[in-house]
């Protein structure tokens, strides 16, 4: 095999992997490995990072992908890293890990409850300089340190995101870039750097944060303790990467002003490209900073969709699961062939799930299906089925509506990527909910390619990250919206926002427990 290649690293939320791509964008290999991330149970609600047993993961990976693919440790011309936002690592002085913890940590309710008091509107003036609310951010975390653990707090010398870290456990060198750093809360949108103001007003240390650099520069090579790790020849580049939507944004495509880009994994992740870092005056939807320089991104998320068809599948269609196995297909392909005989609104069923995203008062209310009819005819496990990827389409269009409304803009089309868009009965289901054209991308795991890209731009193999990304993105198949549906969508969507009011209230009330809830709420 000649030629030279490029490594990404992502670290997600419920896996590791190394992919190696060549210099086109193609694909060569992939290696992956499950990790979890555990609650300690003095801390309910805590998602603990294991940064010993991970880093081994990911030299795993890196390992084992140079191996199956035959490519040379010398052929790898530079690596790059992503990973899952809003996780956080700190360090000692000596630069050793003393404390992480994974992406929806929770454990902070009381630190939440604390920042409040300092002064009523403090959280809406944070967002409106970050982006950022106390739902997902690094302030109460790093509060709660100081409280509960305050030698910890005594001895951290500075903060750090997982893609920072990947790069740090490879050459010794720490430094933030913004895309993944100003979902921490403590950045500037404007300036894409640390406002260590924010810090001082939360009562918090500010003499913890490393140098920012752009991402898609080169940040350190590798060292050698990091290449006997790895696999990784000593000496190849690292370049500065970036958190996973704003990484998978280019690895799609959505590289302009007013492109938008929905990430259907776990959670879904609306991305609309914007070009200042204006926040929306009701603090309802988040703004972070893309991976592009001079290019910020409205996100709405919504929670848990990924999940939620995965316990349906396991809990409900294991015949589909054994008949894929001896087929050597995927169960989803088998649901989904039962699911497209259903019509379009799933006979009036609803049910819900995540709400449309209100990051300054963010809760989903319980789990429910509603509105069905004791008839095994219309109403079967494949009904079902099709209502939770419906639902997810209105929680979508919700979000475009959302972002419209601070913006003023909607984008002509949606890229569509992630593990959802393998669906075609799901994506022509985004398109006809949105009312608007549907592209699913060749590579529809896109992160790792956004990464490739930036580490191939580091290198000077792209000499600019938005033509090699027009360049290298290949769209596979376009949907289009189904005007027969129109009616039955615009009619399901008024329906389940008028439902979700009352369900929602039930949790407010204690009467059932919400899906999830920010900490503090």
């Amino acid at each position: 095999m000649s030629g030279e290649y490029i490594m990404a690293i992502d670290a997600g939320t419920g896996s590791v992997r190394a992919v190696i791509f060549d210099t086109r964008g193609n694909q060569i290999g992939c290696c992956q490995r499950e990790w979890n991330h555990r609650e300690d149970p003095r801390y309910p609600g805590s998602m603990d990072f294991d940064w010993k047993t991970n880093w081994g993961l990911a030299c795993f990976c890196t390992r084992n992908v140079l191996s199956e693919t035959g490519v040379r440790a010398s052929q790898i011309a530079a690596v790059s890293t992503t990973c899952m936002r809003e996780g956080i690592v700190l360090y000692d002085a000596a630069g050793t890990e003393i404390w992480a913890c994974a992406n929806v940590d929770a454990r902070s309710g009381d630190e939440v409850a604390q920042l409040k008091r300092i002064a009523p509107e403090l959280e809406t003036e944070i967002y409106r300089e970050s982006g950022q609310t106390f739902a997902l951010g690094a302030l109460p975390r790093l509060l709660w340190v100081k409280n509960k653990l305050p030698e910890v707090y005594r001895k951290t010398a500075r903060i750090g995101m997982f893609n920072d870290w990947i790069i740090y456990r490879l050459s010794g060198t720490l430094v933030v870039e913004p895309s993944n750093g100003s979902t921490t809360g403590l950045f500037d949108l404007q300036t894409r750097t640390w406002d260590t103001g924010i810090a001082r007003r939360c009562g918090l240390r500010d003499d913890i944060f490393p140098e920012v650099r752009e991402c898609g520069s080169v940040a350190a090579r590798v060292s050698r303790a990091g290449a006997e790790e790895s696999g990784i020849a000593e000496g190849t580049p690292l370049v500065i990467g970036g958190g996973d939507c704003q990484l998978g944004s280019i690895g799609v495509g959505v590289i302009d002003v007013n492109e938008a880009a929905v990430f259907g994994g776990s959670f879904w992740q609306y991305e609309y490209n914007t070009g200042t870092g204006r926040t929306s005056p009701r603090c309802d939807v988040r703004v972070n900073c893309h991976a592009i320089d001079r290019v910020w991104q409205y996100e709405a998320l919504a929670f848990n969709p990924g999940l939620v068809m995965r316990w349906y599948r396991d809990a409900f269609c294991g015949e589909e699961k054994n008949l894929a196995a001896q087929k050597n297909t995927d169960p989803y392909a088998l649901m989904d062939e039962k699911a497209r005989l259903i019509p379009p609104g799933s006979y009036g069923m609803i049910c819900a799930f995540s709400d449309v995203m209100n990051f300054i008062s963010w809760r989903h209310a319980a789990p429910a299906f509603m509105n069905f009819d004791l008839d095994p005819d219309k109403f079967n496990k494949y009904t079902f089925y099709r209502a939770i990827m419906e639902n997810t389409a209105l929680v979508t269009l919700g979000h475009l509506r959302l972002v419209e409304q601070a913006t003023g803009n909607r984008p002509e089309k949606i890229v569509f990527a992630g593990g959802a868009s393998k669906s075609a009965l799901w994506s022509q289901i985004v398109s006809d909910v949105l009312e608007i054209p549907v592209e699913v991308p060749v590579v529809k795991e896109a992160t790792a390619l956004g990464a490739a890209l930036l580490a191939g731009k580091g290198i000077g193999l792209y000499p600019d990250i938005k033509e090699a990304a027009r360049t290298l993105v290949k769209i596979e198949k376009r949907f289009t919206p189904d005007a027969s549906s129109r009616e039955v969508y615009r009619k399901a969507s008024e329906t389940w926002r008028a439902v979700y009011a009352p369900l929602l209230r039930l949790s407010d009330e204690k009467i059932t427990r919400y899906m999830w809830s920010a900490p503090g709420l």
